[in-house]
């Protein structure tokens, strides 16, 4: 058979391939509007679990390449959330290392909504605005962001997902600035924390902006030739703008943890996370005996933090991360048992577990 009748077949598969593809995001499309009906979240972790896992053991049958099939998939299933009216709100302008991370976990496809503040972001998806927020809620190097972690205390928002996206800064200006030009430097104050060696080096008057993209923003429309910004490399090509140097963090392993909220957390994949807020009672032993509790029944417990109530001098509520799922019969039995030693218990949702290898 001749090269051009095999291309010829070739086109034909494609044209196949095509059809089917359409047909499936027609089918995604419908399932939406049923979710939208009964209430329920556009994001469903168990039923992508198993597409995936059937998907993979389909491609072995036929003799394919599953993670090359399985990376094909995720654009897919991306694709279909999306036509399903998937729509992730992020504090910050176009470019904010929270779109970055929205993107990253939903695919590039995705719609994102900008927001001026963190509570905008959360409102958003209280007012059904959108479908999804993306949070910061703790760096490798800064720490936690307390703004977020107040926020979950007073939202009914549920955790359904997390993601560790690797931050790498850059020093923006505009394209005819450089560095010996630059007189002020903005950015968030979290992005400037992590930059303090190089930007001590360089003896830059340092401002805190709302958002580093934003800092770029406001660079481009104020048309500023001594200033620079800190933000990320994606930002710096959205407003046009040029990159004076790179990877400017303090430390090579700096990680910023995303929550993704919704209405609903996610269903149990057997590979789980929950994180929950709690007050103990004001006696000898309290917290001792409420994380006893997790011991006894081996969770393991992978972040503990105190926060003041802002409700009364020294008094505190306590973050923590622990594996595990809500619905499963130990997790369920322990925040049942904990109740005994506590004023209050909020679950703050339950997701699937990850790690910042995963996304390198």
């Amino acid at each position: 058979m001749s090269l051009e009748n095999l291309r010829n077949q070739i086109d034909g598969v494609d044209a196949h391939i095509l059809k089917l593809l359409s047909e499936r995001q027609q089918l995604s499309a419908a399932i939406g509007e049923e979710k939208k009906r009964s209430g329920q979240a556009i994001t469903d972790s168990t039923r992508e679990a198993a597409v995936m896992s059937r998907v993979r053991q389909m491609a072995c049958e036929a003799g394919l390449d599953a993670a090359v099939v399985e990376s094909i998939y995720h654009r897919i299933i991306s694709a279909s959330k999306n036509v399903q009216g998937l729509t992730v709100a992020f504090q910050g302008e176009m470019g904010a290392y929270s779109q970055q991370a929205a993107l990253e976990y939903f695919g590039q496809t995705a719609q994102t909504l900008p927001c001026e503040k963190l509570e905008n972001a959360f409102a958003a998806v209280e007012c059904a605005g959108a479908t999804h927020a993306a949070v910061p809620v703790e760096n490798s190097l800064e720490g936690s962001i307390s703004k977020t972690y107040d926020l979950l205390l007073e939202s009914p928002l549920r955790v359904c997902g997390e993601y560790m996206l690797r931050v790498s800064h850059c020093l923006i200006a505009a394209p005819q600035t450089t560095l010996d030009a630059i007189k002020r430097v903005y950015s968030h104050p979290q992005a400037l924390g992590q930059c303090q060696s190089f930007l001590k080096h360089l003896g830059y008057r340092i401002i805190p902006s709302y958002d580093t993209a934003g800092a770029v923003k406001m660079l481009k429309e104020e048309n500023l030739s001594d200033a620079a910004a800190v933000a990320s490399a994606r930002s710096a090509a959205i407003y046009d703008m040029h990159i004076l140097a790179s990877g400017i963090e303090d430390a090579p392993y700096n990680y910023t943890r995303f929550f993704i909220l919704s209405s609903q957390d996610a269903q149990p994949t057997g590979c789980d996370k929950t994180s929950l807020v709690f007050s103990v009672k004001d006696r000898p032993g309290a917290l001792y005996a409420f994380l006893k509790e997790l011991s006894e029944r081996n969770i393991n417990l992978s972040k503990v933090e105190s926060r003041p109530t802002r409700h009364k001098p020294w008094e505190y509520n306590f973050y923590l991360d622990f594996d595990g799922h809500r619905l499963d019969k130990n997790i369920s039995e322990m925040l049942s048992a904990l109740e005994e030693h506590a004023l209050f218990i909020k679950v703050l949702g339950s997701y699937p577990r990850t790690s910042y290898g995963e996304h390198q």
